[in-house]
């Protein structure tokens, strides 16, 4: 992909391990092709460990299924009754899922997602205020999304930030780090040793949360940070 960016980034992603290159427009095909020739041992190492993190079996929505929310994982429980559908936890242990009969597996999907994206909702705007004063950034709109390649995405020249929904199975740190990570990109565009060195002073032990994240397991779907 060509952008007008000073420097080549070369990236992994997962599931599957498909390269990315952002390449400058003024890089011709030849010296684009002679760095990722040389990045190959460190691109091999990364889909390694893509194609050896854990994936979930698909969810079929039926009681005694494995479900996790804010890193604690709980056993659903589904029961068919009258009334609107909706989702209640009931203590640390189980996820009840109340629906109307017939409702199908597709059906009961979108209504955990749903129960998932509202309580990013909730949880983002304080995390967010208690960020901005630190970094020393406006975040302008944030949103939560589903995503296939990325924890998280942020446009510097809006001051947007979006969140993957699958960080609502994470615990609360690993959502607190991409939040950080996204905001420290508003004062860095670019992984450099710059924003490194910001995600250390903002955030020390950042690289362990990046670690806890980066092996915890996938979703079924085939979407590192």
């Amino acid at each position: 992909m060509r952008k007008p960016i000073k420097n080549l980034h070369l990236s992994v992603h997962p599931p599957n391990g498909r390269v990315r290159v952002s390449a400058p427009t003024h890089i011709d095909d030849e010296a684009v092709r002679l760095v990722v020739v040389s990045k190959l041992s460190w691109i091999r190492r990364h889909q390694k460990t893509f194609a050896d993190q854990p994936r979930q079996a698909q969810r079929e929505m039926v009681s005694g299924e494995s479900h996790y929310f804010l890193g604690r994982c709980y056993s659903l429980s589904v029961t068919e009754q009258g009334g609107p559908n909706r989702i209640t936890l009931n203590g640390t242990s189980e996820l009840t899922m109340q629906l109307r009969p017939g409702t199908d597996r597709d059906k009961r999907e979108q209504l955990l997602n749903a129960w998932y994206r509202r309580h990013m909702k909730e949880l983002l705007p304080d995390l967010i205020s208690k960020w901005q004063p630190i970094i020393g950034v406006q975040v302008a709109e944030w949103g939560v999304k589903k995503m296939k390649t990325r924890w998280g995405s942020c446009n510097t020249k809006d001051h947007r930030v979006w969140l993957n929904l699958e960080l609502a199975k994470k615990s609360l740190h690993c959502i607190e780090y991409v939040l950080v990570h996204e905001m420290v990109h508003l004062l860095e565009r670019n992984h450099s040793e710059r924003f490194k060195a910001l995600m250390d002073q903002f955030l020390p032990q950042w690289r362990l949360y990046r670690d806890e994240l980066n092996q915890a397991s996938l979703a079924h779907e085939e979407w590192a940070y």
